[in-house]
């Protein structure tokens, strides 16, 4: 399937420049990884900013600066990436080479047919990322966010406002966005979401189970 939705502009620049947060970078990450169009943009500003670099005047560094730099990352906590093999291992052979580099959390029943499975991003993330499977033809409740959403489909489909969304494809959401994601019928939908913030539900039904959805 061609991917057709893709990250702002913006994003992919802080892609290639380094800047996202932990969980931010992860489904950028994932999401390049399989889009040509994304990849050639990223490697464009990467090849602006290597110019950049070539062309500045350098500097001298501050004595003892690199026995500085390398004091601190001893001291630095150790990462959460890891080889290990993942809880309900039987059920990631398929994920993106990528996430099996991560240690993904236990499946947790958030509502009916939806399962989550939490990611431990890498040092102190702003964001928090996780696995979110949904049944075929589940309709979400309409909702908008206080922070932001991004989300990369990585198996099935779903559909809202923006359009229709398959393998690959990126959906941003943020706090200007009102939608009602539904699941394709053909089979259960799986995503790399990061998220910042909480889900705000709209209608008086979604205000009332509000506070028992955690994602």
């Amino acid at each position: 399937m061609t991917v057709t939705h893709h990250p702002p502009l913006e994003l992919l620049a802080g892609f290639a420049a380094g800047s996202l947060d932990a969980g931010e970078h992860l489904v950028v990450a994932v999401h390049v990884a399989r889009c040509p169009a994304c990849q050639r943009f990223v490697h464009a500003i990467e090849a602006v900013g290597g110019s950049s670099i070539d062309a500045a005047t350098p500097v001298p560094m501050k004595a003892g600066a690199f026995e500085t730099v390398m004091a601190q990352l001893d001291r630095a906590e150790p990462s959460t990436v890891s080889n290990r093999v993942p809880d309900d291992a039987d059920e990631d052979h398929d994920l993106p080479e990528l996430l099996r580099h991560y240690r993904i959390g236990r499946r947790r029943r958030i509502a009916p047919g939806i399962i989550l499975r939490p990611i431990e991003l890498p040092g102190t993330a702003r964001s928090r990322a996780f696995l979110l499977q949904s049944a075929p033809g589940t309709r979400m409740l309409e909702h908008t966010h206080t922070g932001t959403e991004l989300t990369c489909v990585l198996r099935g489909s779903f559909s809202h406002e923006g359009g229709q969304y398959g393998p690959g494809d990126f959906d941003f959401g943020d706090d200007e966005l009102d939608h009602q994601p539904i699941v394709g019928a053909g089979e259960p939908c799986l995503c790399l979401v990061a998220m910042t913030g909480d889900l705000r539900m709209n209608g008086f039904f979604g205000r009332l189970i509000s506070p028992f959805v955690r994602l």
